[in-house]
């Protein structure tokens, strides 16, 4: 089939999948009762390992893209009060976790975790490190904004014990991100990965596709020079447009978005280059060298994702989030905090856990999640090899999930993958479309559920 002709029939709202169920369907029925009960559980519940997230909210300047939970920079008492009260929410949280488990991840995101004094991620970092053991090399990772950090910053990342940072690049045309209202990085990258490197860091640089400005051509012109600069890792985001999230994005929407056609073609030269270079795709968007951890588990069908990103099994934790909408991701249920900063403080300085919202995974939800999971980081489904991960029959796995089969066979028809009894592969052509292979296997969608989701392209 042509890619014009995949794009009309497959460029539909769809989940990402970043998480089982998306988070379209938590809901407020969800308590901290609930939640207290689910941390408890979760100590005798796989993957035995911790990963923690911690969210700084405050941006010094709100990109007109972004879909995550933000805020404008408040003022230094409000910072500090906030971060005071995030160290809290961890000391409410931590007595209740095992001490026998061991950390795999600590991720900070945002927001703009890196515009804050950076004394306060240290302070955070020794609490946790100080209270559990690590995995061998654990995953110390946080987003960077290269935007507002001079040299000095950098070293204070790494002296906060920092192993991976993610820069925050987007594009290397400024044009596009005048566009986006980003300001472009401070210090010359060139610089900024010379000093990490020289302290042993690994280096993640993000990139999105799909903004006003871009063009196929300015596009891979930023691919290029990304890949001279040789990053550990580099990833892709397709810009996601849901202007009912971030009312910001219709600016964006006046300014011009490139066509779905274009933004497909941007991908393709991405995939591309990138290949020409060594680099080995990893999932949706990202690309890893061949000897990565991500790829090595790849190729094992043992990748796998949470709300930080691919990790591998062995880095695989229960997330125990911390902050305003930071979502817990434990193995059977979810747990959003509270999006107001005032409510956070009082309520976190009162002792309590302020859960605005989840859900409770029951046993044919925590099926799909594993299948969908395991479909959208190897783009592959070998039935067997589940059955002996979960411990359950095949003949078992497929009567409970209850998917249509004519559907994967039209896709089959259609080139989006290579299908049989024992196994689905997602194929070249298919990969932009793996959400809506994916979607088969979600019962929710099924059932005709939420719907307020982005396009695959």
């Amino acid at each position: 089939m042509k890619v014009d002709d995949l794009i009309a029939k497959y460029n539909l709202p769809t989940p990402r999948y970043t998480s089982y169920p998306p988070a379209n369907y938590f809901h407020e029925r969800f308590t901290e009762e609930d939640f207290r009960k689910t941390i408890a559980a979760s100590n005798q519940l796989s993957p035995e390992h911790l990963s923690f997230y911690i969210h700084i909210p405050f941006c010094p300047q709100l990109c007109y893209y972004c879909g995550c939970n933000s805020y404008p920079m408040e003022k230094k008492n409000v910072v500090e009060a906030y971060m005071n009260a995030v160290k809290a929410e961890i000391r409410t949280v931590l007595p209740l976790l095992d001490k026998k488990r061991k950390i795999a991840q600590i991720h900070y995101g945002g927001g703009t975790p890196t515009a804050i004094p950076l004394h306060f991620l240290k302070e955070i970092n020794e609490m946790l490190l100080s209270t559990f053991g690590c995995i061998d090399k654990p995953e110390i990772a946080i987003e960077c904004h290269p935007g507002y950090l001079t040299a000095k910053h950098w070293l204070e990342l790494i002296e906060a014990g920092f192993n991976r940072c993610s820069i925050g690049v987007q594009d290397f045309n400024e044009t596009v991100l005048k566009i986006a209202n980003r300001r472009p990085s401070l210090l010359p990258l060139e610089e900024i990965i010379e000093l990490l490197r020289t302290n042993d860091i690994s280096i993640n640089m993000d990139f999105i596709y799909g903004l006003p400005g871009q063009t196929v051509e300015s596009f891979s012109q930023t691919i290029s020079r990304a890949v001279e600069l040789k990053p550990d890792r580099l990833v892709t985001f397709s810009y996601a447009h849901v202007p009912w999230v971030n009312k910001n994005q219709l600016i964006l929407e006046k300014a011009g978005l490139p066509k779905a056609e274009d933004k497909s073609k941007m991908y393709s030269h991405t995939v591309e280059t990138m290949g020409s270079h060594g680099y080995v795709p990893i999932g949706l968007d990202h690309f890893v060298l061949p000897n990565d951890s991500l790829n090595i588990a790849l190729r094992n069908g043992m990748l796998h994702r949470n709300f930080q990103g691919y990790c591998t099994r062995e880095t695989t934790g229960q997330v125990y989030a911390f902050g305003v909408t930071a979502i817990s991701q434990l193995s059977a249920a979810y747990s959003q905090n509270t999006r107001s900063i005032p409510q956070y403080i009082t309520a976190v300085n009162q002792g309590s856990i302020p859960v605005m919202r989840g859900y409770t995974l029951n046993e044919e939800e925590q099926l799909a999640r594993e299948v969908i999971t395991t479909l959208m980081c190897n783009e592959r489904l070998n039935w067997e090899e589940l059955a002996q991960h979960i411990g359950i029959p095949v003949v078992d796995i497929k009567q409970r999930l209850t998917y249509d089969e004519s559907r994967l066979e039209d896709m089959a028809k259609d080139g989006i993958i290579t299908y049989s009894p024992n196994e689905i592969k997602v194929t070249h052509t298919g990969a932009l479309y793996v959400r809506n292979v994916a979607a088969v296997f979600d019962p929710l969608m099924h059932n005709g559920g939420a719907q307020n989701f982005s396009k695959p392209v």
